[in-house]
């Protein structure tokens, strides 16, 4: 099993859209970075565990806990003219994105704001992406070792 970390604006869809969406999830689409696609593509399998973080917000923090549901497939959003992550150049016959599908797994007890989490940035989260000056990525790697401090940090609450 991997790890990940996805940000989401939760004014675009938030942990509890997520959990409202049961067992049958949501696919993950519009992500528009090669890189953040070729982990979805290439590395991503079902049951890989989740970090969810809510991004853009008053508090941007990890809120929740959710599940890969699907290996990656083409992102029918980009052959969409209507859609709002349309992209001309992507062809069906070559897809150019990607998406997996997220499954709702659970709510943290309370938010683990990205300031706590950058008080570790020293530490334990030094090689985190989300700590890293200039990070951008909607869709990143966590490591089990990260993986298990962040969880820590809700069991502190």
């Amino acid at each position: 099993m991997a790890y990940w970390l996805f940000k989401s604006e939760p004014d675009a869809f938030s942990i509890a859209d997520l959990k409202a969406k049961g067992a049958a999830g949501e696919p993950w689409d519009g992500v528009r970075n090669y890189q953040a696609r070729n982990m979805m593509r290439d590395q991503m399998r079902i049951g890989d565990a989740v970090l969810f973080y809510h991004s853009n917000c008053a508090e941007p923090g990890v809120v929740g806990l959710a599940e890969v549901a699907s290996q990656a497939y083409p992102d029918a959003t980009a052959f969409d003219p209507q859609a709002k992550y349309c992209d001309p150049k992507s062809d069906p016959a070559r897809p150019r994105w990607y998406l997996v599908e997220l499954r709702y797994v659970r709510h943290l007890r309370g938010p683990i704001p990205l300031r706590e989490i950058k008080l570790h940035a020293d530490g334990p989260l030094a090689d985190m992406p989300l700590v890293r000056r200039g990070n951008r990525l909607s869709v990143m790697p966590v490591t089990p070792a990260q993986w298990d401090f962040i969880l820590g940090l809700e069991a502190a609450q």
